[in-house]
């Protein structure tokens, strides 16, 4: 799959708090085996495997077989989509709260 074709919306891939913790441990290392990721949480291996899916969809994990193993690593760049949303919405309450701090300053005077 191609890193710019995304079968997935990002939004969608980190809703789930174990994605957003395998997003984390990936971040943390270079490349990570399946065997490593499942070790972390309380569920098994068929199930973080589709929680890995889901990220691949969205194109933020990336994978490669390495003999029998299948090794994981981040792609962060889809990650930039989130950044840019929060980023708009960070400058709406730096704005709103600006107008209001002049608004309350207009009123003491």
């Amino acid at each position: 799959m191609s890193e710019n074709k995304q079968l997935r919306d990002v939004f969608d891939a980190i809703a789930d708090p174990t994605r957003r913790q395998l997003i984390r441990l990936l971040a943390e290392s270079e490349e990570v085996p399946l065997h490593e990721l499942t070790a972390q949480f309380a569920m098994g291996r068929t199930a973080v495997s589709k929680h890995l899916t889901i990220l691949k969809e969205a194109g933020l994990v990336l994978d490669r077989k390495v003999g029998r193993e299948t090794r994981y690593r981040l792609n962060a760049s889809p990650l930039r989509e989130i950044q840019d949303w929060v980023a708009f919405y960070n400058q709406f309450w730096t704005t709103n709260m600006l107008r209001l701090h002049r608004l309350l300053e207009d009123e003491e005077e």
